[in-house]
């Protein structure tokens, strides 16, 4: 039930379940609302990306870790 919306803006990628983290209502703890077009949207963190990544393990994912993991870090600098 996973597919991936292409749009003018990117993917979007609608998932049933996300691994290590699970379906909706685990999802929304890994969660955090953003406004899109004037709209509230819940998307997954980025705490939950990673968490995600780290389970997935393929090499796309893991590749995109460092990255990730140093934006978090640049966020938390930022408090």
């Amino acid at each position: 039930m996973n597919f991936t919306l292409t749009t003018d803006l990117g993917d979007l990628d609608v998932l049933r379940e996300i691994a290590g983290i699970g379906q909706h209502p685990q999802v929304l703890v890994f969660s955090e609302s953003v406004e899109f077009l004037g709209r509230p949207y819940r998307v997954l963190s980025l705490d939950g990306l990673i968490r995600s990544k780290r389970t997935a393990g393929r090499s796309k994912d893991l590749e995109a870790l460092t990255g990730l993991e140093a934006l978090r870090e640049l966020r938390g600098s930022k408090s």
